[in-house]
């Protein structure tokens, strides 16, 4: 009896452990026939190739611009200083207004040079009275000396004596002038036909040529010069663009330039670059070149600021719209579509953009197709379901 009750425990164990195996035998049963089942559902769930837009790469005539900062000075820009010292008796013109050449700007207290004027006039007369003495000296001794009632040494020196009579005649007459002189620049007036800048002294000033601050700005602005700068790689690449062998010959045949505002609104009338500095600066690395500008308008003031844009023309040039490109790692990638729809992924050098289209110049040729859109989202080697028909709305859509 003892015998059988140790007996029951195992055959508890061994009915539990078979019921274990039954259970494992159908769960795996279970999966292998819905793995059967569902194999072919998921063979028949694998989405198709991507249907994407694509175009054939072409070529044309295009015209780049590349843009430069610039400062706006008129044709003429001076200092209006006084060239004598004096109390400013009068200013007769207004800030900003507009001047012609010889219009007086100023008034310098004159009475001080006028009485210069009147002493250096007396002078004058006293030396042609000298003149006059000295000529009746000559003139009493010569017979003398003739009929040898005198020696010829004592009108020898009445003949010097006439000489130097003559020389301070002329000294006089030349502090006339200067007194002249100085009397008429107590009038300011404008060397030039322009607009009047901020006048800093005012009635009753003291003035003297060597004041730090000018008495005020004239600017002749019926023409601008608009001076931008070039680094020395883009003097490089502007050299090897444009056609001339010599600075001046390749001013002659460039293009009118653009001048963009402040308020990027481009200036309506084009300019032409008329000058290349001989040198670069030792400070900046750049060299200065100069556009000209009609401004009969005077829309443009001395101190504007704005760019000047540069254009290049590319003859056969290879267009790729910057949508069908993707940039990695400071490149520039665009898909290519190759035998049995597989793409490609292939870097371009860019070399400028026109409207919505890069300017291509290696990586691809002309009639290459490439993937249009959706390129983020293209891998290496993937195949696509090209679209033909919408390749031409595409391309349609890149020109405009």
């Amino acid at each position: 009896m003892k015998s059988l009750h140790r007996l029951y425990p195992l055959l508890n164990t061994v009915k539990q452990f078979n019921s274990i195996k039954l259970l494992l035998t159908i769960s795996l049963l279970s999966i292998i026939l819905v793995s059967c089942k569902s194999s072919p559902d998921q063979a028949a769930a694998a989405p198709p190739p991507p249907a994407l837009p694509v175009s054939a790469i072409s070529s044309s005539t295009e015209t780049t611009f590349i843009e430069y900062p610039a400062s706006i000075q008129g044709a003429v820009d001076i200092d209006v200083r006084p060239q004598v010292s004096g109390y400013l008796q009068s200013v007769l013109v207004n800030e900003g207004a507009y001047v012609t050449a010889g219009q007086t700007l100023f008034k310098i207290n004159e009475n001080p040079y006028r009485e210069a004027l009147n002493n250096a006039k007396a002078s004058l007369h006293a030396a042609e009275a000298a003149i006059l003495n000295a000529q009746l000296e000559v003139d009493k001794l010569t017979p003398l000396v003739q009929n040898k009632v005198v020696s010829d040494f004592q009108l020898k020196t009445a003949k010097t004596a006439y000489k130097i009579a003559q020389a301070n005649a002329e000294q006089a007459r030349a502090s006339v002038a200067s007194a002249q002189i100085n009397l008429g620049y107590t009038n300011v007036k404008a060397t030039v036909s322009g607009y009047i800048g901020r006048i800093p002294k005012k009635q009753g000033s003291l003035v003297s040529p060597t004041d730090q601050i000018a008495l005020t700005q004239l600017s002749d602005i019926h023409e601008v010069h608009v001076y931008f700068s070039l680094a020395e790689n883009d003097f490089n690449s502007f050299n090897a663009n444009y056609p001339g062998k010599t600075p001046a010959d390749r001013i002659k045949h460039l293009p009118a330039v653009e001048l963009l505002l402040a308020d990027n609104s481009a200036y309506p009338i084009k300019g032409k670059i008329d000058m290349i500095d001989g040198q670069f600066d030792k400070n900046t690395g750049a060299i200065t070149l100069r556009a000209s500008f009609p401004n009969a308008s005077g829309v443009l003031r001395s101190g504007n600021t704005g760019k000047i844009r540069l254009g290049l023309q590319h003859d056969n040039a290879i267009l790729v719209p910057q949508s069908s490109t993707v940039e990695m790692q400071d490149k520039v990638f665009v898909f290519t579509v190759g035998d049995s729809s597989k793409v490609k992924k292939q870097s371009i050098t860019i070399v400028g953009k026109a409207g919505e289209n890069y300017l291509v110049k290696d990586g691809v040729k002309v009639g290459d197709q490439i993937v249009l859109s959706g390129v983020d989202k293209l891998q290496e080697g993937m195949v696509i379901q090209p679209q033909k028909a919408a390749d031409k709305v595409a391309v349609a859509k890149t020109k405009n």
